[in-house]
This record gives structure tokens, sequence and C-alpha cells, in this order.
């Protein structure tokens, strides 16, 4: 066995953190597209550019979580999602450890959230703001405006419901046949 091995006897090629290279990819994607958006797009909802009937792009800036959650509440929130990034992606980075790297679906889920809390954390240390630019509509109702690494976050998050889901179902299915 390998010197670098995870505490369940996996050495790090054979755990889930060979999955990270998934999490850099959102990472590199979400930073890109977001430097690409500051650089090309002015700020504000005047400036937004109709891509379909359904979809704007919008260059805005988020101060607080999903939903702008606390946006308003004087800057230390920055700091308060930052520690709650940190702490949720080495949660995970543990949790990918022990996973062998055969489980994807578990593993990619994970990667996902960790490269899209990572893009989010960068913006707010950088910037002191998260950087979104994907406006969904339904009329007048708009969707609040997000970003790849939103999309990150969202996806592993559905993916481990589902994951969750699918193991119930493979337990029982065990349970039967013995």
């Amino acid at each position: 066995m390998s010197k670098l091995s995870s505490e369940n006897g996996l050495s790090l090629k054979q755990s889930g953190v060979r999955w990270l290279w998934l999490a850099a990819l959102v990472f590199i994607v979400d930073i890109g597209s977001k430097l690409l958006v500051m650089n090309t797009m002015e700020y504000g909802w005047p400036n937004r550019i109709e891509l379909l009937p359904f979809f704007n792009l919008l260059y805005v800036h988020n101060t607080g979580a999903a939903f702008s959650f606390l946006s308003d509440a004087g800057g230390w929130q920055r700091w308060l999602f930052a520690a709650i990034a940190l702490g949720v992606c080495a949660m995970l980075v543990f949790w990918m450890r022990k996973l062998p790297a055969k489980q994807k679906l578990a593993n990619v889920s994970y990667a996902l959230i960790i490269g899209g809390a990572l893009g989010n954390l960068f913006d707010r240390l950088y910037h002191g703001f998260v950087v979104d630019f994907l406006d969904f509509y339904v009329g007048s109702y708009h969707w609040p405006a997000f970003n790849i690494a939103d999309m990150g976050i969202c996806i592993g998050a559905g993916l481990i419901i589902l994951d969750g889901f699918l193991s119930d179902k493979d337990k029982k299915k065990q349970v039967v046949k013995h």
C-alpha cells in the first residue's frame, strides 16, 4: 500500500479525492466566466443583455448568500460565509478521502459543491462580493441572478439527494435478497 492513504485503507488514488479535478474545473470555469462578465459588461439592470425570452445576462454583485440572504448585513457576513465555505469544503474532502473513487455519484456531487463553494469564496475574499450574471425569468418574475459556482452547488446538492434515494433503493434490494 502506498504511504499516502486514508484511515480506511484506501490510497489517495483509490479514494474519492481523485475526483477533485472536477472541483478544479468548476472553479476555473466559474472564475473565467465572472472575469469575462466583469471585463465586457456594464454593471446593473439597464445594461442587461437579452438573449432569450426568458434569459438575460445581467452583471450584479451579491454581498449575501443564496437569494441575497444577509446582503444588507453590513459586511460581517462576508467572513461568516467564507468560514462556512471553508468548513464545508474541508468536510467534503474528508468524506471523499473515505469514499472509494468508484462511488461516482457521491464523489461528483461533493466535487461540484467544492468547486462552486471555492469559486464564490474567491469572489468574497478578493472582491468583497460574489459576481452573479445569469438572470432567468417568467413574465415579470425574475429568479435571483446566479453564476456557474451556484450551479455547481445546486447540482451537487441535487445529486446528493438522488444518491440518497438510489442508495436506499439498493439497500432495500439487498435486504429482500437475503
